[in-house]
Formats: C-alpha cells, structure tokens, sequence
C-alpha cells in the first residue's frame, strides 16, 4: 500500500445488530397477496420495516416488508418507541423466528420475528 492511500475496509463503518424485541407480525390477514408469499418465507430471513406516519389507524404504524410487498405490520401495542427512532433516522429490520399456519377456519397466518436496530 502506498503513503496516503487509504484501505478500503477501513472504509466500512462499523455496525452491529441490536436486538430489541420479539414480535408475531400484526395484520397478515390483511395481505392479499399471502398466500404466494407465505410459502417462501422461511426462519432466519430478514424483512425490511418501513414507517408510515400517514396511517390513518397508527400515526405511529411500521410496515413490515417481503421484497416490495408489505406483510403486516409491528403490533400497536410495540410500535411507539421505535418509530420515534426510525423518525430520528435510525435503521432497524425484523429477522423471522417462527411461522405457523392456522386451519381454514382462520386464515391468519402466523409470523413471528425478532426487530433489531442497526448501530
């Protein structure tokens, strides 16, 4: 490496995971496209999270995200603090833990995840 340059690793900003809480994705039922989606979900894989302060129900709604599509939602009963940090700028995504199917009585589809906070 030459004087002045610069390695490209040193680059990289340090981050980390934070995991905060443990959740079951509010709302699935609403999804209509849920059952081509349900199927290729799969533990372990990671779901954007977006707010949406123009929610008419939740000032303080984030959507939970596969690919494009949103799934559900953090339940309202969780979701004022960490939109008052997604508002301030701050980044976090859901990791599912755990997906269970209901009978055809109940279309709900189960989704369990852990929300994290990147730092």
């Amino acid at each position: 490496m030459f004087a002045g340059q610069a390695d490209a690793n040193a680059l990289a900003p340090f981050t980390r995971e934070v995991f905060l809480l443990h959740i079951e994705v509010a709302g699935t039922g609403y999804c209509e496209q849920m059952n081509d989606i349900y199927p290729k979900l799969k533990t372990d894989e990671v779901l954007q999270m977006r707010r949406d302060p123009q929610n008419k129900y939740d000032k303080k709604a984030i959507g939970i995200y596969f690919e494009q599509t949103r799934i559900g939602w953090v339940p309202r009963t969780m979701n004022e603090i960490i939109s008052r940090l997604m508002d301030a700028g701050k980044v976090f995504f859901c990791r599912i833990t755990e997906l269970s199917e209901q009978s055809p009585e109940n279309p709900w589809k189960h989704i369990s995840c852990k929300i994290y906070m990147v730092e």
